[in-house]
């Protein structure tokens, strides 16, 4: 399988960038006790299109242009804020990858969330489609100007260097089970490495999209498990195994949207069930087994430049099942 889109510069920054770095700070609130008369002013003076409602540090709801206008043609007496806002409101967290953001926004359509702390579930900030471009192009100026200096330590020609019948690195790193906080470090870090060997960038995004990947699923369904990474001349492989619940239908869960993370993931903005999918889209071959009970073991092949090579030396190989 040859993957049939190029990751860009843009979509692999969604996954290294937190909720937190693009969201908005400097916050304009309201109370639910704020007339309705009263908002078209501040949406006009802070050119915002719609506002957390707060009580005190607790958020209560949001405000939204949308509403203004509905209450507005409707020709209503003028009530306080707390009638008119939406209560159930979606929030995401400032600890979140920005890929969970730009998930939500696509699943609900709304023109922006409330950023809660994951500690305290305090109102800290508030993202919107124009604070995640503003973010991506100050990430994208940053990493112009760190470019060159990633490649000034890249190991040059290094395969080429080394005399021997046969080289190959391997890395290994150990993700912990339902730790959320350290969700996507191993990722992060075969990222770094890789970037340093001095490999094409579209290969790197590829690799750290697919692992990020993989490193979620261990963290959310399982207790843990290990990613290992070898990289040879001609190839990436990927491999990673828990000893988990295993999935009991693999072609279920290849369908784009399925996912059985418990409701607790979903609500901290996991588990939308595109994990899979992703691996696939990035990966040259992408092999899966799995036991109920017993555990999963994923294994993803991503060629380099000359991948065509490693492809025919394998030609009379299986290619292992992995998650």
């Amino acid at each position: 399988m040859v993957p049939d889109n190029k990751i860009s510069k843009i979509q692999e920054l969604i996954y290294e960038i937190s909720v937190g770095e693009v969201m908005r700070t400097n916050l304009v609130t309201v109370t639910p006790q704020t007339p309705m008369s009263r908002l078209r002013e501040i949406l006009r003076e802070k050119r915002i299109s719609g506002t957390p409602v707060v009580d005190g540090d607790n958020l209560v709801g949001i405000i939204s242009i949308e509403d203004f206008i509905k209450w507005l043609a409707n020709r209503e007496p003028d009530c306080p804020i707390g009638q008119k806002m939406i209560k159930e409101v979606q929030t995401l967290h400032a600890e979140e990858p920005l890929t969970q953001a730009v998930n939500k926004f696509e699943q609900f359509g709304f023109g922006r969330f409330p950023v809660l702390d994951h500690e305290t579930n305090k109102l800290v900030g508030i993202i919107t489609k124009g604070t995640i471009v503003e973010g991506l192009l100050k990430k994208l100026e940053i990493d112009h100007i760190e470019v060159e200096e990633v490649y000034r330590h890249r190991i040059k020609h290094f395969f080429e260097d080394i005399l021997a019948d046969k080289v190959s690195l391997f890395f290994q790193y150990d993700v912990e089970g339902q730790n959320f906080k350290r969700a996507g470090e191993g990722a992060s870090r075969l990222k770094s490495s890789l970037r340093r060997l001095g490999l094409d960038p579209q290969i790197v995004r590829r690799v750290a999209i697919a692992t990020y990947e993989a490193e979620m699923n261990l963290i959310i369904y399982t207790q843990g498990g290990t990613i290992r990474v070898r990289v040879e001349p001609h190839e990436i492989f990927v491999r990673v195994e828990d000893s988990g619940p295993g999935i009991p239908d693999i072609e279920k869960a290849m369908q784009p949207g399925y996912s059985t993370a418990p409701e607790w993931v979903r609500e901290l903005g996991f588990g939308a069930g595109m994990g899979l999918n992703n691996i696939q889209r990035c990966a040259n071959k992408m092999g899966l087994n799995s036991v109920v009970g017993k555990g999963t073991t994923l294994k993803i092949h991503i060629f380099t430049e000359d991948g065509a090579k490693s492809e025919t030396r394998r030609s009379s190989s299986k290619t292992g099942s992995g998650r």
